[in-house]
């Protein structure tokens, strides 16, 4: 029961007021420690960046800046005499900013970040293709770098979904979703969640390094590795462009090297892109052998077996396709296919006694197991086929965004190992019989990671 002091004072009472517990003693020090109420300085610091970063992505938005004409134009009388030339143009300059045929200027809003002292890391970002093409060239460069130099922080930022992969590595990885998968989300949306995350990355890790892969740098990822100059940027830009596709005229400009993976052939470079010898995950070692793999896969060492993988079906209906390569197959009485389906797409409902179906990553540690291949034609499909010398008949996605892998696969048939199939209402009975009879030799060379470790300064040895 508490005691109410000044009544016991008035009556005449003395109040003896015990020691404080060690408990208490301990808070009565702990409250006597300098407290500064409110944020802390780096807090505030950071919350002011995100607020300057909103600001620009609202002044550069198109309705902000048709709108300032307008206004401008109000309060000068005299220019809206040639409002009707000037907004038209101004549209058109912004639409052209918008498809990235013209530069975006990056205001002076944005504030560049001193890092006095970097970490040993690097990160890496790679894009969300319609297949594993970008993320496995950077999970190939990951492991070498591993290899190279276990003291390296390795830091993945994806949005692709399978995390799994790099989590069962080791590499811590951030994640954040592709803007499709959002309800209704502009571009500019998306790009300011990038911008920021990004920020993020830079603030925890500072990073050296920097290295991004995919076909079309996004805008919000430019203006995150624009303000921090202390950083090496790279680009590993892929050289099998559609030609009527291309990059925002800009984005080389934020990157301090434009790195190419090979084709197996000579390509047309511009200033400050390298050209590197064709990207693998695995060398010829580390994959599985043959009767390893076979076992895996509960196939009888006699058989005569054949990999079939047309892609995620994410862009393109593969079932079709797939039906009637299946069909042709089982034409031959020897032949066991073993069809490999996609993390990234939907499970096939396929089944006969002669069909494995394989949902792994990466799919290459089975190649030793297989006598021939029917492919859809992606960078590394089309590089670990020919590396391996298995015989592949291909089916080209013509449906792609930006990747030319009609013009890919023809280098298969000038090199003897390949073959294209490229008309739907073709018979496929007879391009798989000549496939069944096609002979290749593997074709090995480099392993290119050996190449970007050099550009970064890492010794490769």
């Amino acid at each position: 029961m508490a005691l109410n002091e000044p009544l016991m004072r008035s009556r005449g009472l003395n109040i003896k007021k015990s020691k404080p517990q060690a408990r208490d003693m301990d808070e009565a020090e702990q409250s006597e420690a300098p407290f500064t109420p409110g944020p802390s300085k780096q807090s505030l610091r950071k919350k002011v960046k995100r607020l300057e970063r909103e600001q620009r992505r609202l002044r550069n938005t198109v309705s902000f800046q048709l709108g300032i004409h307008l206004t401008t134009a109000v309060k000068r009388p005299w220019r809206l005499l040639a409002l009707p030339i000037s907004f038209p143009l101004l549209a058109l300059k912004l639409g052209l900013q918008r498809l990235g045929k013209r530069p975006m200027i990056i205001p002076e809003t944005v504030t560049t970040e001193d890092v006095a002292q970097r970490e040993h890391c690097i990160v890496l970002f790679p894009t969300n293709g319609v297949g594993f093409g970008h993320f496995t060239r950077m999970y190939a460069v990951a492991r070498a770098l591993r290899k190279a130099d276990p003291d390296l922080e390795i830091v993945f930022f994806t949005p692709m979904p399978t995390l799994h992969v790099l989590y069962n590595e080791k590499f811590p990885t951030y994640h954040l979703a592709g803007r499709y998968m959002h309800k209704d989300m502009t571009a500019t949306q998306w790009n300011g969640l990038v911008e920021d995350m990004l920020h993020l990355v830079f603030d925890t890790h500072r990073p050296k390094w920097f290295m991004f892969d995919g076909a079309f740098p996004y805008r919000g990822m430019l203006n995150a590795i624009s303000s921090q100059p202390t950083m090496k940027r790279f680009w590993m830009k892929r050289g099998s462009m559609k030609s009527n596709t291309s990059a925002p005229i800009d984005s080389a400009s934020f990157f301090d090297s434009v790195i190419v993976p090979s084709e197996g052939k000579a390509v047309d470079l511009v200033e400050g892109e390298h050209l590197v010898p064709p990207l693998r995950a695995l060398e010829v070692n580390e994959v599985w052998d043959r009767d390893f793999a076979r076992s895996r896969l509960s196939i009888p060492r006699n058989a005569k077996v054949v990999y079939v993988q047309l892609g995620a079906g994410r862009i393109n209906d593969i079932e079709g396709d797939l039906s009637k390569v299946i069909d042709a197959l089982f034409e031959h009485d020897n032949v066991v296919v073993v069809l490999g389906e996609s993390m990234l797409g939907d499970r096939l409902l396929f089944t006969h006694e002669r069909l494995r179906i394989i949902r792994d990553y990466p799919n290459i540690l089975y190649v030793k197991a297989f006598d021939a291949s029917v492919q859809a034609g992606g960078y590394n499909s089309f590089q670990e086929m020919r590396m391996f010398g298995v015989p592949t008949l291909f089916i080209p996605n013509m449906e792609t965004g930006m990747d030319d892998q009609l013009k890919r696969c023809l280098e298969s048939e000038k090199e003897g190992w390949g073959l294209v199939h490229q008309s739907k209402n073709d018979d496929l009975s007879e391009a798989v019989e000549k496939l069944l009879q096609l002979n290749a030799e593997p074709q090995t060379s480099e392993n290119g990671v050996v190449e970007v470790l050099n550009h970064l300064g890492i010794d490769s040895r």
